[in-house]
């Protein structure tokens, strides 16, 4: 397992701000719950961008991988060109697929970029920006627990 701090987490989201802002220039931006929460954001932060929005996409319990992609509270994109979707990591990719093809089903019209902190290179598909790539389990700073 890979821990990875805020310290790295910022100076990583600097660097995919200016990327998306240079290669893309978002309108909005859709944080995938809950790992892309933080990301988005940040982005939004840094972009000066008003228009963040999340959905909710279960496809892990815990560490477990769920034979289903359930997909659910997506926002009313339609005043915009392009959208920002954003993740902590794109593992298999099977996630990101699933969403990016029901937001295209629901906005044709709409440019999609994704931005991710971690990916892992036999994923389904990659983001159009990202930093690290993973080769094991990565425990975020934001990963709390009660316990």
């Amino acid at each position: 397992m890979t821990y990875y701090d805020f310290s790295s987490f910022e100076h990583d989201g600097k660097i995919l701000a200016n990327r998306a802002r240079d290669e893309f220039n978002p309108e909005a931006i859709l944080g995938i719950a809950r790992g892309g929460l933080t990301l988005a954001h940040f982005l939004a932060n840094a972009l000066d961008i008003r228009d963040c929005f999340s959905l909710n996409s279960i496809h892990y319990e815990n560490t477990t991988k769920l034979d289903t992609i359930k997909i659910y509270n997506i926002p009313d994109l339609s005043k915009f060109k392009r959208v920002l979707i954003t993740d902590d990591i794109i593992d298999s990719g099977e996630s990101m697929v699933a969403i990016k093809k029901e937001i295209n089903r629901l906005y044709p019209n709409l440019e999609i970029a994704v931005a991710t902190i971690f990916y892992k290179p036999k994923a389904l598909m990659l983001p159009n920006f990202t930093i690290k790539e993973a080769d094991d389990w990565i425990e975020f700073f934001w990963d709390l627990s009660l316990e």
